[in-house]
């Protein structure tokens, strides 16, 4: 099957990766984000404004927004839980925000505490506010493929999320895979339905590889049309409030095998895996890339010096 022949990423190690690390230095978040902006990447996920009592690693979300280089090639965007939220993101001069509500209400109790019912009732001020204020509102639906309280979300329970997020009058939907649990079958079953039902909606999908799909999940959408996705620098990131949901897909990791493929990302792999290897040191631990690890498949090793004869 034939796949697009250009995807764009949104790089959202800044705020997805480093928001389950324990607290990073608000000035190497900044070196981080200034890094990321040269590669070639052109959509950027920078800082959530939530409240720090609920996630403090994302407390001096607005030092870091106001002290980033900004590159003109480059569109950069904040995570928002709800109106508050969104208030101080446009107050920072945000233009692109992501308001997030999960599909399942166990999560969203956790994540937001409310229920979704709640949080979708907030979305029309929301979105009016950012429309207000000459920004875009994306609405990312959370556990779109499963719940780490409730298991398995029925499809059309997301996609009920999302036809109330686009009656609100959101700009894009973006579909996140929060506890990675989809598979390429159940990419299947959600992506194809949301094609026929909202055809020329702008989509987006989020995936983790904490059961090692990612890559494969993403294939699997790209086959399907699909043209946009986050990945991680490093493969950081994860949920703080699903358990064990450790681990976006790496950013290198998705460059790596779509160029080999053919499929133009825009990103320098070189400058890229640099910026991973410099994550690594910040959080001061390994990352699970492995093409941080073992490089590029275009990558040599010196032959081995012959074994010298035995004699006689």
């Amino acid at each position: 099957m034939q796949v697009p022949s250009r995807v764009w990423l949104r790089e959202v190690g800044p705020r997805d990766g480093l928001q389950n690390e324990p607290p990073v230095p608000t000035a190497g978040k900044i070196e981080l984000l200034d890094a990321l902006s040269k590669t070639g990447l052109r959509r950027i996920e920078a800082v959530s404004f939530v409240h720090p009592r609920a996630i403090p690693q994302m407390g001096d979300a607005a030092e870091v927004w106001a002290a980033i280089t900004r590159s003109p090639d480059v569109t950069y965007s904040a995570l928002v839980p709800n109106l508050v939220g969104a208030r101080r993101a446009v107050d920072a001069g945000v233009r692109e925000i992501e308001v997030v509500v999960s599909a399942s209400d166990s999560h969203n109790r956790a994540n937001l505490n409310r229920t979704t019912r709640e949080s979708l009732e907030e979305l029309g001020p929301i979105i009016a506010l950012a429309h207000d204020n000459g920004a875009r509102c994306q609405v990312i639906v959370a556990t779109s493929w499963g719940c780490p309280y409730e298991g398995d979300v029925p499809v059309e329970r997301t996609l009920g999320v999302a036809q109330v997020a686009l009656e609100a009058g959101a700009d894009a939907l973006a579909y996140g895979d929060t506890t990675g649990m989809a598979t390429p079958t159940r990419v299947e079953d959600l992506v194809g339905p949301t094609q026929q039902r909202f055809a020329g909606t702008p989509l987006l999908l989020h995936f983790h590889n904490t059961r090692g799909t990612g890559l494969a999940n993403l294939l699997t959408a790209l086959r399907m049309g699909v043209t946009e996705f986050d990945a991680s620098v490093g493969g950081l990131g994860g949920c703080p409030y699903a358990p064990g949901a450790s681990g976006n897909i790496a950013t290198e990791e998705v460059v790596h095998m779509l160029e080999d493929m053919g499929v133009e990302t825009g990103v320098n792999l070189g400058l890229l895996l640099d910026v991973a290897a410099r994550a690594e040191q910040l959080v001061g631990h390994e990352v699970p890339s492995q093409v941080l690890r073992a490089g590029p498949r275009s990558r040599t090793v010196p032959y081995p010096e012959a074994a010298e004869e035995p004699a006689g």
